[in-house]
């Protein structure tokens, strides 16, 4: 290994271990792996995850600018940033403004893209997620929830569930939490659809975390299980975060190879 490179994988982070190691851990252990002969460093953006898990379990995660600091007092001269974040919104802009300092302290430094980046990482993604789906029922929809945003780039989410759409699986629907389309628009799409009389709902985000178990799947009357079966939908919940499946986290492999330029 050649401790003067090194791979720095930057997360939103998550406070629930379940779902961290299956999602964000397998993401890092497949990146590490994918560059053998850099070291592997973690990072988290949201400040207040890292004070928890400091507070909690003891665990001692660095921003993504400590992080860097870090890596340069290591002697460290080339560094491969990946995010593994889904759109390139507010934490990933916050993640550029912390690396730019840094830039020209490295001989080299690169940040790889997020998930949705281009239009090819959404037909990824669409095939990523529908390798691992039931077949299309008449009865059936199949909701993600997003996380969405207030930034410009909110529109990620309606042209993904286009693609769905495009390539067939009209079963598909996408709403976010804080974000266009909400909860309402897929309720209104469901009723141009009397035959559909199930709801499986799963998120649209890599950890399956606070938002996945209490606004999705929660028992609250306003989560969207209680909302959905108020309104005589059947609902299952599948509580699988984007991390783990298998094709996207080969796409963050593919975006932190393309950074080395080792693609």
């Amino acid at each position: 290994m050649d401790e003067k490179k090194a791979i720095l994988a930057v997360s939103f982070g998550t406070s629930h271990a379940d779902t961290l190691a299956r999602t964000i851990g397998a993401i890092e252990a497949e990146l590490a792996a994918a560059f053998p002969k850099r070291a592997f460093r973690r990072a988290f953006t949201s400040g207040m995850i890292c004070r928890k898990l400091k507070a909690r379990d003891g665990l001692d995660i660095p921003s993504a600018a400590e992080a860097l600091e870090d890596l340069l007092r290591e002697g460290c001269t080339d560094v491969v940033i990946q995010p593994t974040h889904v759109i390139n919104g507010e934490e990933y802009d916050k993640l550029l403004a912390q690396a730019e300092p840094c830039r020209g302290r490295f001989a080299r430094l690169s940040v790889g893209a997020p998930l949705l980046t281009t239009v090819e990482d959404y037909h990824a993604l669409a095939a990523a997620v529908l390798a691992e789906l039931p077949e299309e029922r008449e009865d059936t929809a199949i909701i993600f929830m997003g996380h969405g945003t207030e930034h410009y780039v909110n529109p990620s989410y309606a042209q993904m569930e286009y693609v769905f759409h495009d390539l067939g699986r009209r079963d598909v629907l996408i709403g976010t939490v804080e974000g266009y389309p909400a909860l309402e628009q897929v309720l209104r799409r469901m009723g141009e659809r009397p035959e559909v009389k199930r709801a499986v709902l799963c998120p649209l985000m890599v950890v399956a975390g606070d938002h996945a178990k209490n606004d999705l799947a929660g028992a609250d009357e306003d989560s969207w299980k209680s909302r959905l079966e108020s309104l005589g939908y059947e609902v299952l919940c599948n509580l699988k975060g984007l991390g783990e499946y298998r094709g996207v986290r080969e796409m963050f492999v593919g975006h932190a190879l393309a950074a080395a330029g080792e693609e």
